[in-house]
């Protein structure tokens, strides 16, 4: 159980994720939490006095003593995992051993402790959402009102700011964060139902106590501080596990699209954004001059994983035939906690950039100049109608005067739409020189861009 760099150990056991989100997904901590299951069954029992005090104390006082050697040599002889972990918690428990699991099926304890740690690996994720959305928000505010060209179609626009552009992205992000509370809300467990969830078997061990099977799942589920599903099969629902997964597949799909952005963003033609960079970081084995966007990269390949996830988690919920198949079992091991971490990393380094990121206003200066004018040509066609300019007449106009400035600034010249604009009479018949040149400053071209970035930050930091 000591594996080294010499045998395959996945990305994420070492390279992607924080400690914290990977101590919840543990062999470890899945361990602690049956046994905390196995503790709120034993204590509700307990009311019904098939188990005494005694044996519950003895299970609480050796909760924590997990032996994944023993559990694995165990595991080796009757190929039954769970039971190797219940009979290795009895080995520690002479008293209380005989009633661990009483009246249980394996998935009573095994879905209700991963309903546990879903709700404990969704509260890092939505602290680490927040933190990233507050750091969005201070650079959104401190840039609501600069100006700088909007792209369509990867080809200048018109003006936005870059605070509204970041704004878009705080926008997602708060919608996303509302779903992954709501998701959040809703986890529940399987509860104490048994082999195909009608309780038969807490019915029969309960028979002359005068407690239903139902009020004895309600003290476990209670003790366990979730609440526990009306009906289930064997299993809880698997819709369960695909809620979880969208929720963590928009999250990554907010990330993906902010982070291609910012690629765009810092390719030296555009360069307006750029990624920190340590002093002695190295940006290419070939190329010592290169400063690749690589955390931008990696959140958009990160996502890609998350995203496949989806189809899983799809596929386990549609196919659990009639009470339940064990074939959505070893995918499980794999795909929920690897989605959980993937999207921790990603979050982690998408807080990174942000509170790091270089915004270079030269390079935005850069493109006003270039390409901001060809946006503000749309306010003097405005203005000019409204003086009495016959809109088609004009608009061809502006029209061509622009293509032919569009191609000087294509062979790397000053753009001249400017002086073309003020100086030509099919314009200068409806307004003056002076007018056409201040309309067609463009950096006062912004709609309600500012306004608009503060109302996001409102909603995106309200009391959730």
């Amino acid at each position: 159980m000591d594996y080294s760099h010499e045998t395959f150990i996945s990305p994420y056991t070492w390279r992607y994720g924080s400690e914290e989100m990977k101590n919840v997904f543990s062999e470890v901590n899945k361990r602690k939490l049956l046994r905390r299951v196995w503790i709120a069954l034993a204590t509700a029992q307990m009311k019904a006095g098939l188990v005494t005090k005694k044996q519950v104390e003895e299970l609480i006082a050796h909760k924590d003593d997990i032996d994944i050697d023993r559990a694995t040599e165990i595991e080796r002889e009757i190929k039954h995992d769970l039971m190797a972990e219940i009979k290795t918690y009895a080995e520690q428990c002479p008293l209380a051993g005989g009633i661990i699991h009483l009246g249980a099926t394996s998935m009573d304890a095994l879905d209700n402790a991963d309903a546990i740690r879903y709700k404990q690996a969704l509260q890092i994720i939505e602290d680490k959402l927040k933190t990233l959305i507050s750091c969005l928000c201070e650079k959104a505010e401190t840039y609501k009102d600069v100006p700088t060209m909007a792209f369509t179609h990867i080809q200048p626009a018109e003006i936005t700011t870059i605070g509204y552009r970041l704004a878009q992205t705080i926008q997602d992000l708060s919608d996303d964060l509302d779903d992954l509370v709501y998701v959040k809300q809703r986890i529940r467990g399987k509860g104490f139902k048994g082999a195909v969830g009608n309780l038969a078997s807490y019915q029969e061990l309960l028979k002359g106590t005068g407690i239903t099977a139902g009020e004895m799942e309600a003290w476990a589920m209670e003790s366990l501080g979730i609440k526990a599903f009306s009906a289930s099969t064997q299993i809880y629902t698997r819709k369960q596990d695909l809620r979880i997964i969208e929720v963590l597949s928009k999250i990554a799909c907010t990330l993906s699209k902010f982070s291609l952005d910012f690629r765009i963003l810092q390719s030296p033609p555009i360069g307006e954004f750029s990624e920190p960079f340590g002093k002695n970081q190295v940006g290419s084995s070939a190329m010592p001059f290169k400063r690749n966007p690589i955390n931008s990269e990696k959140i958009d390949s990160l996502s890609r994983l998350v995203s496949s996830a989806y189809n899983t988690a799809w596929q386990n919920a549609s196919m659990t035939i009639l009470e339940r198949s064990l074939d959505d079992s070893a995918n499980r091991r794999i795909f929920m906690p690897e989605s959980f971490i993937a999207l921790d990393e990603m979050l982690m380094t998408e807080i990174r950039i942000v509170k790091g990121m270089n915004i270079h206003s030269a390079a935005t200066e850069r493109l006003m100049k270039n390409y901001g004018i060809f946006s503000a040509t749309e306010r003097v066609l405005m203005e000019a109608v409204k003086r009495g300019a016959n809109r088609q007449d004009m608009h061809e106009t502006i029209r061509e005067l622009s293509l032919k400035a569009w191609q000087d600034v294509q062979l790397g010249r000053n753009n001249p739409l400017r002086e073309e604009m003020a100086n030509d009479s099919r314009i200068l018949k409806y307004l003056e020189k002076e007018e056409i040149l201040m309309l067609l400053d463009a950096s006062s071209y912004t709609g309600e861009a500012g306004m608009r970035t503060e109302t996001v930050i409102q909603e995106a930091t309200r009391p959730r």
